[in-house]
């Protein structure tokens, strides 16, 4: 069983836990490990567990009032073909509101959460030395 310390944990405040959770499951992978009605939710890919946090939720409450805008900060998850990642989120009806960015590295594409949280989807550049 793996425990919260096993993980890198990230906390979004979303205005609707149930629209963020399904975000999240249906199109990103992620499976829901906890969920406290509408006020919060868990949700884990790999290492990663994320904490959707709704307006009634302890870790709402405590961020400063003027902080009420998803940040430019992000989670940034690891894909093996970035273009087929696009088309079958396009193909499920969500929009992605920039254009693929190419550099050194790999190529990445943002989109955002139903809260309007960023999410970067990144694909690795190839590398011919790499093991």
């Amino acid at each position: 069983m793996t425990t919260p310390d096993q993980y890198a944990s990230v906390r979004y405040i979303v205005d609707d836990v149930g629209a963020a959770v399904g975000f999240y499951t249906t199109h990103l992978g992620f499976v829901l490990k906890a969920g406290a009605g509408p006020a919060f939710a868990e949700v884990v890919r790999g290492p990663l567990r994320l904490l959707l946090s709704g307006p009634a939720s302890s870790g709402a409450r405590a961020t400063p009032e003027g902080a009420t805008v998803a940040g430019r900060n992000r989670i940034h998850l690891v894909v093996d073909d970035l273009d087929a990642e696009i088309g079958r989120l396009r193909d499920a009806g969500l929009s992605l509101p920039g254009d693929v960015v190419d550099g050194p590295g790999g190529r990445q594409i943002l989109l955002t959460d139903p809260a309007g949280n960023l999410v970067e989807l990144f694909q690795p550049a190839h590398r011919p030395d790499a093991p």
